[in-house]
């Protein structure tokens, strides 16, 4: 490896440090974005069971609301819950907002490292083509220039590619998680919301 950073150059820092970070950012979102620990099972029935059995409590209000991100959503319901349809809704739309935007940190650094990377490796081929040219003198070619034109050329080129392609999928799959998410939290909030008015039993 420390022989390819050698021969390549500057070129590969870039990247290198693309893939440090794209690297460091799967391994924290994949920690992060559990299903058990965005969406956790069960949660929504014991709130409602919570709800019969004593109302509707400042503490039990907090509890629920640092439980997890969807027990913030369920806590800004559970503040309303006195309050019309409309503003228990609009209580959990905002806080519903507010969970996404929390829940996407990072992806688009992720993004941005999965579109540049190829342009980075292009980058590194441009140099290494303008090496080869300029190994070619009035005397012939210079081999060690030329050489090093190639290994420029080859391998930016690759390393983009295979920065490029993991951080890619990797950044399609937390996209389809949270939308699984908020799909699993809008029916539970539209429960709750429709419990608390009587209009469903549970």
């Amino acid at each position: 490896m420390f022989a390819i950073i050698q021969a390549v150059g500057w070129p590969i820092w870039p990247l290198i440090l693309a893939s440090v970070i794209a690297v460091a950012l799967i391994i924290e979102r994949s920690i992060t974005l559990r299903r058990a620990r965005i969406v956790p099972a069960g949660l929504l029935d014991k709130v409602l069971a919570d709800v019969r059995q004593g109302g509707v409590s400042a503490q039990m209000i907090e509890r629920v609301a640092v439980h997890s991100p969807l027990g913030r959503v369920l806590a800004a319901g559970l503040r309303n819950v006195s309050s019309s349809r409309e503003v228990m809704k609009e209580a959990i739309e905002e806080t519903g907002r507010a969970v996404v935007h929390e829940l996407e940190r990072f992806l688009t650094t992720l993004g941005t490292i999965a579109s540049i990377s190829p342009l980075l490796g292009l980058l590194g081929t441009i140099i290494g083509m303008i090496d080869i040219f300029a190994s070619q003198g009035v005397n012939g070619a210079n081999p060690a220039q030329l050489a090093q034109g190639i290994s420029i050329a080859l391998y930016t080129t690759g390393l983009g590619l295979l920065i490029a392609i993991p951080a890619m999928i990797f950044w399609r799959h937390f996209r389809a998680l949270i939308d699984s998410f908020v799909i699993d939290m809008e029916q539970q909030a539209i429960k709750l919301v429709e419990v608390a008015h009587g209009e469903r039993r549970a």
